[in-house]
């Protein structure tokens, strides 16, 4: 087999990869409460960098201690416990020869707990329920207050607080989440969004806080820190949910949040197949469009731990870097095993619990720890 292309270089901003494997963001909820990072996380991440990813992207992490929280043991980068917390995360990746970038996350209306009353662009109760193996409750989410216009540049400023921050603790790159139902997506949501001002509307409308989040990042962190952004149609409470104005209406997302000076697009697909997640109403993936109109290198996600899927998205035009969610848990050396023609371990789905997380871990160091038969 010819070398897989997602074993080949790229280049995002001015950071150089190895590879164009991407561990995609997932969220582990693994401190203890106090938002504080802790040595198995460090391990954690290290794994895949020991492993051959050429990039690893943290889960999301809540930027400010006003209204991003979404889980009760969802990581912070706001004190300077949790600041200095995430330096020796970002150490270990560097020691096993990684890059690391930190996502940034407001959860906006999507709160598993019940520290505050959620703001989003509207006052709409969320679909879906609150996912008990997060940590938090259950039954429905709570009801959100729409954001005032303080509230909004409230938030920008976190983020750009934050990514100053991830800066300084030594991480290569920031990724802005902005997909998957959290408060960027619910503003580019129609029916999350029903707002009459200037952040609602049209899609110009509903993609300014994204616009606006990006260049208060940009300005934070300065022209050379690689920042990216993470879009999706599917969100982690509406796996259907499809811009309603397809591929004109992913044109100019893309292009507004490129405008802004996004190094990199991260386009996901909620965890799953990526062909139906990616494809626009013409017939033509969200991926390659972005690629096209933006002139930026973009990262695709959804199921493609598929060797051949993640072969033909590289080698066929649509997509720089592809990004593994499930199969990184499983196969946490997939670059590895993919360069030496190795046979992937089979996804175990109780994986996808977070609490599941820390004890695969163990095991995995255990027997890495084990002399050879």
């Amino acid at each position: 087999m010819a070398t897989h292309p997602a074993l080949t270089p790229v280049r995002l901003g001015r950071l150089d990869l190895p590879n164009r494997a991407v561990v995609a963001p997932m969220s582990r909820v693994s401190t203890r409460g106090d938002g504080v990072p802790t040595p198995a996380m460090a391990r954690y991440y290290a794994r895949y960098a020991a492993g051959g990813f050429g990039l690893v992207v943290t889960e999301g992490t809540y930027p400010d201690d006003r209204y991003s929280q979404s889980y009760p043991n969802q990581p912070g980068i706001v004190t300077p416990a949790q600041v200095a917390a995430w330096r020796a995360v970002v150490d270990a990746v560097h020691a096993a020869g990684g890059r690391i970038a930190l996502q940034l996350m407001h959860a906006g209306a999507l709160v598993q707990h019940d520290r505050f009353r959620p703001i989003a662009p509207s006052a709409i109760p969320p679909k879906g329920a609150r996912m008990p193996a997060y940590g938090g409750g259950d039954g429905p989410f709570p009801l959100p207050r729409a954001a005032s216009r303080d509230d909004i540049l409230a938030a920008v400023e976190g983020f750009a607080a934050a990514a100053a921050r991830a800066r300084d603790a030594g991480f290569d790159a920031v990724e802005i989440h902005g997909a998957n139902g959290y408060l960027i997506d619910q503003f580019l949501t129609t029916y999350t969004n029903l707002r009459d001002d200037e952040y609602g509307g049209d899609v110009a409308g509903r993609a300014r806080l994204a616009v606006g989040v990006v260049r208060a990042v940009r300005a934070a962190v300065g022209p050379d820190f690689p920042v990216g952004i993470r879009l999706s149609q599917t969100k982690v409470n509406d796996v259907d949910y499809r811009w309603p104005g397809g591929t004109a209406e992913a044109e100019t997302i893309v292009r507004m949040v490129a405008g802004a000076g996004v190094d990199v697009l991260h386009l996901a697909s909620e965890g799953r197949d990526w062909v139906d997640g990616a494809t626009l109403d013409t017939g033509v993936t969200v991926t390659r469009l972005a690629r096209a109109v933006t002139g930026l290198p973009v990262i695709a996600n959804g199921g493609l731990h598929d060797v051949w899927l993640s072969r033909s998205v590289l080698a066929d035009g649509h997509a720089d870097l592809v990004a593994l969610g499930r199969g990184a848990l499983v196969n946490p050396d997939w670059p590895r095993r993919v360069a030496e023609g190795a046979e992937l371990a089979a996804f175990d789905a109780a994986l996808l619990r977070p609490d599941a997380t820390l004890t695969s871990q163990a095991a995995w160091e255990r027997a890495r720890a084990a002399p050879a038969a």
